[in-house]
């Protein structure tokens, strides 16, 4: 099992002068802890516009800033928006590559494409083309992070001509590639395509199984037909996370934070709001003192947050069903600095090092089980055609000169 710690950069109101700052600051104070404590991944996302819930819109930034902070720890875009109205996929592919080679190889690429009307609106982004623009435009970035050169390409949602996207990333033939999963059918579409799967949902133990069922049948059938150049079958599902000694005490530190998490998915999709003047806090503090709130009518439910002794047996179920990454929701709400600083050198000293010592034997038999499979799904691969010599185009000068009788 792997562990990661996940970023929002949340930020409720009422906000104060500094806050953005201090919020960054600490945010990597707690990737550098996370990677002394020997947690596996850090995980960013990249969302657009969406007040108090998401002030991470440029996560190559953050990123950057944690791969000088740190040594070991992977650093994720948990995702990057791929479609080109966001970025363009050359950019992304050039963001991606030099960000692996400063970090000395530690990049994963979760890919998306948005679901708000913030963000897709804001970006003209037609909602129902949006899944195949994100993966067109997926495709083509690892493209242009292994092909040179580039052969160009003519798209229904890009087109851009022949070039040699610099520079190329440390690992070969390109970072995993992830995708982002909300539901079944979503968790499905990413095996087939050879991307790790991000499951952004809560699942109990039930659910987690067919997931886990669902995706890995996949990866082992004709189906699985990489996106990318390499296969990524991993699944990581976010958890709620806050430690204690006492139980109640984690659930006062923790609860709120992933309640407000909760709560504001759906009303950035449910709810209407006017830019620069969201009340996101101050209406999910109404509905969950009102008890309208559905995770606010059984407050001590949450997996994840509770004792290190539980937060042990929550990882194992889902160890069982076939997850391999535990992300940990712990920057939510307002959850503070040091709560957050605590948990995790809780996790560190009490729970990371019995299932540290047993990863080593489980990724090897995974490997050998799976070997065979990635092979065949990677010859099934359709390729981009690279250019013959002849066929690379000759970019005129600048600069005309005059020619010479």
């Amino acid at each position: 099992m792997r562990f990661g710690v996940f970023y929002e950069l949340q930020l409720p109101k009422p906000w104060t002068e500094g806050g953005e700052h201090r919020l960054f600051s600490e945010a990597l104070d707690q990737v550098e802890l996370a990677d002394r404590l020997g947690i596996d991944y850090a995980w960013a996302v990249e969302h657009h516009f969406l007040e108090e819930y998401s002030h991470c819109s440029a996560p190559e930034v953050f990123l950057a800033a944690a791969a000088g902070r740190t040594r070991h720890i992977r650093l994720g875009h948990g995702i990057r928006q791929v479609i080109a109205n966001y970025n363009h996929p050359a950019r992304t592919a050039e963001v991606v590559a030099s960000l692996d080679l400063v970090s000395n190889g530690r990049v994963d690429l979760g890919i998306g494409e948005g679901a708000t009307r913030h963000e897709l609106g804001g970006f003209g982004i037609p909602a129902k083309q949006k899944r195949a623009m994100s993966l067109e435009a997926a495709e083509q970035i690892a493209n242009m992070m292994v092909m040179e050169p580039y052969p160009g390409f003519e798209g229904q949602s890009f087109s851009m001509p022949c070039r040699n996207v610099l520079p190329k990333p440390l690992q070969k033939p390109h970072p995993p590639m992830w995708m982002a999963c909300t539901n079944r059918e979503t968790i499905k579409i990413a095996a087939s395509l050879g991307l790790g799967a991000l499951a952004f949902s809560f699942l109990d133990r039930e659910e987690a199984v067919k997931w886990a069922g669902i995706y890995y049948n996949t990866i082992r059938s004709e189906e699985c037909r990489p996106l990318g150049h390499r296969v990524n079958a991993n699944i990581a599902m976010v958890s709620a996370f806050s430690l204690h000694p006492d139980r109640d005490e984690a659930v006062r530190r923790g609860q709120e934070g992933f309640e407000f998490f909760g709560y504001a998915i759906n009303a950035l999709v449910a709810e209407d709001s006017r830019p620069g003047r969201s009340r996101m806090w101050d209406n999910f503090q109404a509905k969950r003192k009102a008890g309208n709130l559905v995770l606010g009518r059984n407050l001590n439910a949450a997996p994840g947050i509770g004792t290190p002794q539980e937060f042990s047996r929550h990882i194992r179920t889902y160890e069982e069903v076939g997850v391999d990454q535990i992300i940990f929701l712990q920057q939510a709400g307002r959850n503070t600095h040091h709560h957050i600083c605590e948990s995790l050198e809780r996790f560190g000293a009490e729970v990371l090092p019995q299932f540290a010592a047993e990863r080593a034997e489980r990724e090897a038999r995974k490997a050998r089980d799976l070997a065979p499979y990635i092979e065949a799904a990677l010859a099934r691969k359709q390729r981009m055609k690279p250019l013959e010599e002849h066929e690379i185009p000759v970019l005129q000068a600048s600069v005309q000169r005059a020619k010479v009788n």
